[in-house]
């Protein structure tokens, strides 16, 4: 393996064992033998777990980062609301699905044991809270929506997609017994028009 190559097999094993361990309860020796690795060529790459957990997190945000903006950018530029809403619901809630469970529970293990720790993710997941609020402030000034606070319109936007998303993997929750696609035109539909009928409005 190349170095690269080496520290990303670190760091994917590392997303295994703190989700299965938490953060406090996976020690560094664990960590090396999960890599295939020992616990000195574990160092030459990370100081410690905190090191190494502050990478996962960069690397993942990176990466949701580059795929979510590639698949949204053409709905945004095109101002197809529907369908920028729908993909960023598909897109978060593929980012809490069964492929990326793992780094889920390893988020919500370290936002439990060590908050300071946790928030390095949620700095992170503004950079997406603040693309989605962007976009929300343009359509406003654009006419298209009405005057809302862009940053707590996309706050409750992606509040009732996250909670979804974390219900069904941690709790395999079927309060609404709907299909995924069924599920986020649903949401996209009653944050875009509302649940006020016409006839009250």
């Amino acid at each position: 393996m190349t170095g690269e190559e080496r520290r990303a097999a670190i760091i994917e094993a590392a997303v295994r064992l703190f989700a299965e361990r938490g953060f406090r309860g996976t020690t560094t020796r664990a960590l090396a033998e999960a890599a295939g690795v020992t616990e000195p060529v574990l160092y030459e790459h990370f100081k410690n777990k905190r090191e190494l957990y502050c990478a996962i997190v960069e690397a993942k945000s990176q990466e949701g980062m580059a795929r979510g903006t590639a698949l949204l950018r053409p709905y945004a530029e095109a101002r197809d609301d529907r369908r920028f809403f729908t993909g960023t619901a598909e897109f978060v809630l593929e980012c809490h699905g069964e492929a990326s469970a793992d780094y889920t529970r390893l988020l919500l293990f370290v936002a439990l044991e060590d908050p300071e720790l946790g928030l390095l993710f949620h700095q992170r997941q503004r950079e997406g809270m603040d693309l989605l609020a962007r976009y929300i402030e343009r359509r406003v000034r654009e006419g298209a929506f009405r005057n809302v606070d862009p940053a707590l319109a996309a706050r409750v936007f992606l509040g009732m997609v996250v909670r979804h998303g974390i219900l069904e993997l941690l709790y395999g929750d079927a309060f609404v017994e709907r299909s995924r696609e069924e599920i986020v035109e649903g949401m996209v539909d009653i944050f875009l028009n509302g649940i006020v009928s016409n006839k009250e409005r």
